[in-house]
């Protein structure tokens, strides 16, 4: 073995130990404070469950008048756009990220026995997916079912909700 071998060794060893007795140093000297409420807050991220929202969030406008005159084509494209990526819709498609969601309108939520729903979904099996129900989800789904695995920030518009939800409703056997 080499001198040169042994000293690059040393190098990494002594380099090791500095950072080490520097982090030592560092945590003595500096003595951090928790903050009591974080200072910046994303809406839906890093709450934790049973913890009493800030404040309850912008009120949502009920989709229900709107659905007479929604546009089904238009849903078809805003679902192809947005959710097409985690999810299928056609009758015995395969689940992606997300679950299949033919024949989700009107059934309970965690609808699908082959897919692994969280936790916090499977707690509301027994509650079905009605028209304010899909709104309110889609518009925030963080937000509308606290805990869910659906990392998507929601549809604002709420027009482009109605003609979602009435698409959705397309998607069944009749």
């Amino acid at each position: 073995m080499s001198l040169e071998t042994n000293k690059a060794f040393a190098a990494i060893l002594t380099a090791g130990v500095v950072f080490m007795v520097a982090g030592f140093v560092g945590e003595t000297i500096i003595h951090p404070k928790r903050l009591e409420k974080t200072a910046i807050t994303i809406e839906g991220v890093g709450e934790t469950p049973g913890a009493a929202p800030a404040d309850a969030g912008p009120q949502i406008e009920e989709i229900t008048p709107l659905l007479a005159a929604a546009n089904v084509d238009t849903g078809r494209q805003v679902a192809g756009r947005l959710c097409s990526a985690c999810h299928t819709f056609e009758q015995g498609g395969a689940n992606k990220v997300g679950p299949n969601l033919y024949g989700v309108v009107g059934n309970h939520h965690a609808h699908l026995d082959n897919f692994n729903y969280s936790p916090a979904m499977k707690g509301l099996s027994d509650k079905p997916w009605d028209y304010e129900a899909l709104n309110h989800f889609l518009a925030a789904p963080a937000r509308a079912i606290r805990g869910t695995r659906m990392a998507f920030a929601g549809i604002r518009d709420t027009q482009q909700r109605a003609d979602v939800v009435a698409y959705l409703r397309t998607l069944a056997a009749e």
